[in-house]
């Protein structure tokens, strides 16, 4: 059983939240009694999970948006401050796999595009976040890396690029403001049961698990759970991680 939080009276942010990770942490920041902006690029599926959660009794509410486009970001959390009056933690979950291929077969338009929405689109909204939050004097901030930012494989140079940059990103944020009582953290997923990993050719899939010691599939739940405890007062003496979620990989 995971722990239980009592975020009452508290705001979160969360991109990438129309399906897989982020709306299962979006879920888990409701259900723990705050209220919730949910951030994608799909209009129609942000504002159905959205207004599933409303449908539940939680405060909620779905933007539309190009994580890349800072005026974007920018006007997402100006959004959130004003419907709910603050900003308390953001999970910076919005991604893409890029192209998976031998990287001396990448093309430009797919690094880049890859680069765009796992690198950039993390920068943008960390960084209008921290604005909010250093006005206020609190917050937590988790950005979702991936095993990918702690390891390399083959085929996936565009990808693994971006999620080492995203924890470098973390953990220079997290020194920018670990004396303003603000916490930034980053955690690494393995290979988890999203429509992102049914992507992936489910034989590389199979060859993939046989080196996740734990023999499964994780759980988008179970990485929820990691970002709420980060988000929390539990966390309170933790910052500029990056927490593997992957089922025991990098233990290897």
């Amino acid at each position: 059983m995971n722990p239980s939080y009592d975020f009452t009276g508290q705001v979160a942010l969360v991109t990438g939240a129309a399906g897989g990770l982020g709306l299962a942490a979006a879920q888990a920041f409701a259900r723990s009694g705050a209220a919730v902006t949910l951030v994608d690029r799909d209009a129609a599926r942000i504002e159905a999970a959205a207004a599933a959660l409303r449908g539940e009794g939680h405060r909620a509410i779905g933007i539309a948006c190009d994580v890349s486009d800072e005026a974007a970001a920018q006007a997402t959390v100006a959004r959130t401050v004003a419907e709910f009056g603050r900003l308390d933690m953001a999970y910076n979950n919005a991604g893409i796999l890029g192209p998976m291929c031998e990287m001396s077969q990448e093309t430009a338009e797919g690094y880049d595009a890859t680069q765009a929405v796992n690198l950039r689109g993390v920068w943008t909204f960390m960084k209008h976040e921290l604005l909010q939050m250093k006005r206020q004097g609190s917050g937590a901030i988790v950005n979702c890396s991936s095993l990918g930012g702690l390891v390399g494989l083959a085929g996936r140079a565009a990808y693994h690029a971006s999620k080492h940059g995203v924890i470098g990103l973390t953990k220079a944020a997290a020194l920018d403001v670990a004396a303003t009582g603000i916490r930034v953290n980053a955690v690494c997923p393995g290979c988890i049961d999203t429509p992102m990993g049914e992507e992936i050719d489910p034989a590389a899939m199979r060859e993939f698990l046989k080196l996740q010691p734990i023999g499964r599939l994780g759980r988008p739940e179970e990485v929820a759970a990691a970002v709420l405890w980060l988000c929390s007062p539990a966390a309170s003496m933790v910052l500029g991680v990056a927490l593997p979620v992957d089922g025991g990989f990098v233990a290897q």
